[in-house]
């Protein structure tokens, strides 16, 4: 296999600031490119970091044959 990287990028602001977010391009060195959708997740710093676990598993459950 492959090495892989995980792209990913994280900011906190207050949730009710927010009012749009954009998918992230990705240049790769073949000359195409790729795109990272962008997640929010909103509450307290418990509620955040178990919405961030949760969603960290379901990637590799989404990619078994990582």
């Amino acid at each position: 296999m492959a090495k892989l990287a995980l792209v990913y990028g994280m900011r906190l602001l207050p949730a009710d600031e927010i009012e749009e977010l954009n998918e992230a391009e990705i240049r790769l060195k073949n000359g195409k490119s790729a795109h990272v959708t962008m997640h929010l997740l909103e509450g307290g710093e418990k509620e955040i970091r178990a919405q961030l676990e949760q969603s960290l598993d379901a990637f590799f459950e989404f990619y078994p044959e990582i």
